[in-house]
């Protein structure tokens, strides 16, 4: 029973990192990435413009984010390098669409963020597409 446990244990951070991946990539993907996706698919570029780029550009680079490296997120594909267009978007949203904002509007971006900061440092773990790829 012992050997069982102590086995599993090895995995624990791994386990818990696909799970961080998988909920905050799927989640993102899917509740922002994709209405904003069939958004832009529509001809829709209506969007707010938070760091003076432009509307269309600005839909476009948080469509990438939100759903690209949503589903990279996820899938532990890139992983490193989906989650910089993802922190990027978070911030601005924390710090600057939402910067004067009470907490509690910030709340949701701030609890994307966090997990993605820390999945920059610690890396997607073992169970993921980016393992195969060494």
């Amino acid at each position: 029973m012992k050997k069982y446990l102590f086995h599993i244990r090895s995995f624990q951070p791994d386990i818990a990192l696909l799970l961080l991946r998988v909920a905050s990539g799927g989640l993102m993907a899917y509740s922002h990435g994709w209405g904003k996706a069939q958004k832009l698919l529509s001809g829709d570029m209506a969007f707010g413009d938070p760091i003076g780029i432009g509307e269309g550009p600005s839909l476009v680079l948080t469509v990438f984010a939100e759903l690209v490296c949503g589903v990279l997120l996820a899938l532990g594909l890139f992983t490193r390098a989906a989650l910089i267009p993802l922190i990027v978007t978070m911030a601005v949203a924390v710090f600057i669409v939402h910067g004067p904002d009470p907490l509690a509007d910030k709340e949701f971006a701030i609890l994307y963020l966090v997990p993605y900061v820390a999945l920059f440092f610690f890396g997607p773990g073992k169970f993921s597409a980016d393992r195969f790829m060494k």
